[in-house]
């Protein structure tokens, strides 16, 4: 008797245990960490089209040298920044490097506007296209991102999988990734004709 019941309650402390939390918080876990590798894929495939880009813009804009060598610096930092996902200042580093990178982009883009050849060379328009496709993905991988921290926050701090962190895991809540630039975007733009 004493047999089946200890059988009894390990079948119901397992039952009990698959549902809460055993297996999904890592599994939410895995899913964080891919959907950040993920990101850090995206933002190296933009890295990577860059020399390119400069290479072909160079061949038309030679006096435009220091649009240039700010690309070819803020690519270096970017791909230099690393990121750790529960480190918020980590978060922070390597969004004002992208950022950095996107702004000297954004500077690259209004020079070549300069320039009707360059905008008709077919390499260019190729890279052209190759990084605004990029751009879109990280924005999509950034997205998916967000939404599996949330599902992983929700697993470590909402009950009963709550339990089975602070029993067997001790997670704490991921940062959530933010704007860039947090405070610019709270004004309203000013548009004067």
């Amino acid at each position: 008797m004493k047999y089946i019941m200890s059988v009894i309650v390990f079948i119901v402390m397992a039952i009990g245990l698959s549902g809460c939390g055993i297996q999904s918080i890592p599994r939410s876990l895995n899913t964080v960490e891919a959907s950040q590798a993920e990101i850090m894929n995206q933002y190296k495939r933009r890295a990577d089209l860059i020399p390119n880009l400069v290479k072909t813009v160079k061949a038309y804009a030679s006096h435009e040298k220091d649009t240039l060598v700010g690309v070819v610096n803020a690519r270096a930092k970017a791909t230099s920044t690393k990121i750790d996902a529960g480190n918020m200042s980590s978060i922070k580093q390597f969004q004002a490097a992208q950022s950095g990178l996107s702004s000297a982009l954004s500077r690259l883009m209004v020079v070549v506007e300069k320039y009707p050849d360059l905008k008709a060379d077919r390499n260019f328009r190729e890279l052209q296209a190759q990084l605004e496709g990029t751009e879109n993905r990280i924005t999509i991988a950034r997205q998916r991102h967000i939404k599996n921290i949330k599902g992983f926050n929700d697993l470590v701090t909402v009950i009963p999988t709550s339990w089975a962190n602070s029993l067997f895991f001790h997670h704490t809540k991921m940062p959530q990734w933010t704007a860039d630039n947090a405070e610019a975007i709270k004004k309203a733009p000013e548009v004067d004709f």
